[in-house]
């Protein structure tokens, strides 16, 4: 069956303090719940193209961008880059747009705000993909993202920000081209007056290294707020912030949750893999049948 052509607008709303945040919202079939796409610590709604385009016009598709990334405002005050404040927007955006409850899909970061705000209104989700996250996150992977958030260089062409970013996720996405990696150079970057830099406020770092020093919490309870609803959750093959033993243990926490590993990526798989649009569409499939 040919899906219907998705459009796509560009829309704003404004957070409870003000920040004009940007959202990418692909028409579908409003009697279902819309599939709302939440991208990772330094990514932005254009990692979700490929969700919108496959799947809008059949379902409403709404990829948001975090406050500080993308098309939103960066914030004054850089301690508001956390989970809580993100999720204080998203329920926001919901509200504004009548939208009782959503499909969402979390990569990373967008995982983590999907876990709490399941833990906070549980009602607003219809299912989750989870992509590459979980209750416990590798020091390993979080030195490596340490690394390099907060860069605030500039590059004077394409061909200097693919290099880059080749040589540092090198051995993330081993199997990538030239295409594939000039295409993940212009989601993540942007040109602006003849200079490119990459596309969120270099100071997110701020509250990503102050999340490091801050006590241990327990994440498990975030996750089982998911329980009683179709879950997927991703792992990379080659991941270095989610262990495959966590992921394992993540299955068998409670019911409906379809564990896939994606091969040969690592941290995230972008959902562009056959096996994760494959897993999106029966998450997709199960939920329908909730109806």
């Amino acid at each position: 069956m040919t899906r219907p052509t998705a459009r796509s607008t560009d829309r704003h709303f404004n957070s409870a303090d003000g920040i004009r945040l940007h959202y990418r919202d692909y028409d579908g079939d409003r009697d279902r719940p819309p599939i709302l796409c939440l991208p990772g610590l330094t990514r932005n709604a254009r990692d979700f193209e490929p969700i919108g385009e496959l799947h809008g016009g059949d379902w409403r598709v709404i990829a948001l961008d975090l406050r500080g990334r993308g098309g939103s405002g960066h914030d004054p005050d850089p301690a508001n880059y956390r989970p809580a404040v993100y999720v204080a927007d998203v329920i926001k955006l919901l509200d504004q747009l009548g939208i009782a409850d959503a499909v969402f899909i979390g990569t990373s970061l967008g995982g983590l705000c999907t876990m709490v705000l399941a833990s906070i209104e549980e009602e607003r989700v219809a299912g989750a993909l989870i992509n590459d996250i979980g209750p416990v996150i590798e020091p390993a992977g979080l030195e490596r993202i340490g690394g390099y958030v907060g860069s605030a260089a500039a590059f004077a062409d394409w061909a200097e920000v693919t290099a880059l970013l080749r040589t540092r996720n090198g051995d993330v996405y081993p199997d990538w081209d030239a295409a594939a990696w000039d295409r993940f150079a212009r989601r993540l970057a942007r040109e602006d007056g003849g200079t490119i830099r990459f596309d969120y406020d270099p100071r997110l770092a701020d509250g990503f290294f102050a999340s490091l020093k801050a006590p241990s919490i327990d994440l498990w309870p975030l996750w089982r707020a998911l329980a009683g609803r179709p879950v997927t959750l991703l792992r990379g093959e080659l991941t270095d912030l989610l262990t495959a033993d966590v992921a394992e243990r993540m299955a068998r926490e409670f019911d409906g949750v379809e564990l896939v590993t994606v091969p040969r990526v690592g941290h995230p798989p972008t959902l562009e893999e056959p096996e994760s649009m494959a897993a999106l569409d029966r998450l997709l499939d199960r939920v329908k049948a909730r109806l």
